[in-house]
């Protein structure tokens, strides 16, 4: 009986100390502060990430949008080395985390949608990396504790893998069960299959000088399984009117008062000449009473920008740093653009007249897209500040006028010009996305610009040097990366050219 009795006791000890430790684990988690973040907020990080790459000064400088005041350093490109680590701890380490995944809350979208939009967000940072450095970490990257020293894949296989990797997002993505945490599209998968070939397109028509048939199989590819169309479908990201989630340039120029980067002489002349109605977005006017535009000449040295009077010349735009500022990722004007010069490089059918139809459009789009009001009154305009008008996705943009405008010598769609003017206009319409204008200057030449005169005839840079803490901690791998690229010639500069780069 004792013997019984003891056993029982026993077992009422175990079925207590199981419920017990099981009823104290879960007294002890905090629900604020998860061992693991969900998809949905890895998601929403990766894609607050990009304006964080949009909206560096630098490559706006390269693209002569900008010219700075006091400060001339970066515009006289004396900055050789950048960072890229935090590309890779951020952005794309999140986005790994989803795609290595081995659960998927379906409550967060479908496991195929929430693949597919972190490959396509993958796709993009990996795409902007190698557009500024050439070779990079790709196919050894990310690995944690199990490769610290990550060897380089060349530019011409990481577009190689991102083409294909675009193209299968695109075909993962269903309408049903759409993502959460994106704060881009807002969960419209058709965005983003859209998104995904655009990218693809654009990228495709990145390798016309280096790499033709490639290029023109993956871009007729990328044409037929639905593009952006209309401005409501481009890709931007709208900051938000809180300082959270304000843009950069809003900080810089409101929160912290410097204002040191002023609209250059090369895009404000431009624009004049043309009578465009992007131009008080752009830029503001002067503040000396004589009103009016003035760009900043570029490139000068400090003492010679200092002569400049800050009332004589212009700002950038007022749009361009409002606090809820749109950041211009990736859109439909840039898409018609593409198409445009598809056409007249016979990448896809109906020659000059499909061209000028598609860079027609693309005009049309680009003034939709940043103009808010008329042509008409153009004049008028110029002389005054234009009223900040908040960013929205409708497609309503005044273009009466449009017609003159696109008449005009220097904008008329010609056979024998029709690469030049598609190149000014798309340099015109991607107006602060700077590294995206610098990559397409250095394929295609437009626009003509002039290096900064007091540099000692150094040129335009045509790629980034790897940040300086490489050759140290990945040292050999570095070394060969510089070796190795035929376009660098064994010197990390500014100088060298990355694979799709051809002179």
């Amino acid at each position: 009986m004792k013997k019984t009795t003891f056993i029982q006791l026993i077992a009422v000890l175990l079925v207590m100390g199981t419920g017990c430790t099981k009823f104290e684990d879960d007294l002890n988690i905090n629900p604020n502060l998860p061992a693991k973040a969900a998809n949905s907020q890895l998601l929403t990080y990766a894609i607050n990430q990009i304006p964080a790459y949009l909206e560096a000064p630098t490559p706006n400088l390269y693209a002569q949008y900008w010219s700075e005041k006091p400060y001339t350093d970066a515009s006289r490109y004396l900055t050789v080395n950048f960072d890229f680590y935090g590309i890779y701890s951020g952005a794309l380490m999140n986005l790994k985390t989803i795609l290595d995944s081995k659960e998927f809350n379906i409550t967060e979208g479908s496991k195929e949608n929430q693949l597919a939009v972190a490959r396509i967000l993958r796709a993009w940072f990996y795409w902007h990396a190698t557009d500024r450095w050439g070779d990079i970490p790709y196919t050894e990257a990310l690995q944690g504790k199990e490769n610290f020293t990550p060897g380089y894949t060349s530019q011409k296989d990481i577009y190689y893998d991102l083409l294909k990797e675009l193209k299968e997002a695109a075909a993962q993505i269903s309408d049903a069960d759409p993502v959460k945490g994106d704060i881009l599209f807002k969960g419209e998968m058709g965005n983003w299959k859209k998104l995904a070939n655009s990218m693809r397109l654009i990228m495709a028509l990145r390798l016309s000088k280096i790499d033709e048939v490639k290029g023109k199989t993956e871009f007729a590819d990328a044409a037929t399984g639905g593009l952006i169309d209309d401005n409501s479908e481009s890709a931007v990201f709208i900051h938000l009117a809180n300082a959270a989630n304000q843009s950069y340039w809003y900080y810089v120029y409101t929160v912290q008062s410097r204002i040191w980067y002023w609209a250059s002489e090369p895009v404000v002349d431009y624009l004049k000449n043309l009578h465009d109605p992007r131009l008080p977005v752009y830029a503001d006017t002067v503040s000396d009473g004589s009103k009016g535009y003035k760009g900043v000449p570029y490139g000068l040295d400090g003492n010679a920008v200092g002569l400049i009077p800050t009332a004589t010349v212009s700002p950038t735009g007022v749009h361009i740093r409002t606090q809820n500022a749109p950041c211009y990722i990736l859109t439909n004007a840039q898409v018609k653009f593409a198409l445009a010069e598809a056409a007249k490089i016979n990448w896809i059918g109906g020659g000059d007249a499909v061209a000028e139809q598609h860079y027609k459009a693309g005009v049309e789009a680009s003034i939709r897209q940043w103009v808010r009001n008329s042509f008409k009154d153009y004049n008028d305009k110029v002389q005054k500040q234009v009223e900040a008008v908040p960013y929205s996705r409708d497609d309503k943009g005044d273009t009466t006028g449009l017609a003159a405008y696109l008449a005009q010598p220097e904008v008329a769609y010609t056979p024998a010009e029709a690469l030049k003017r598609i190149g000014y206009q798309r340099w015109l319409h991607l107006y602060s996305n700077g590294y995206e204008a610098w990559a397409e200057w250095r394929r295609t030449g437009f626009p003509v610009l002039t290096p900064a005169p007091n540099n000692n005839n150094t040129p335009i840079p045509r790629r980034q040097g790897y940040p300086v803490k490489e050759q140290n901690i990945n040292g050999e791998n570095y070394s060969n990366a510089v070796n190795n690229q035929p376009g660098l010639n064994g010197k990390d500069d500014l100088t060298g050219r990355v694979w799709w780069d051809k002179p």
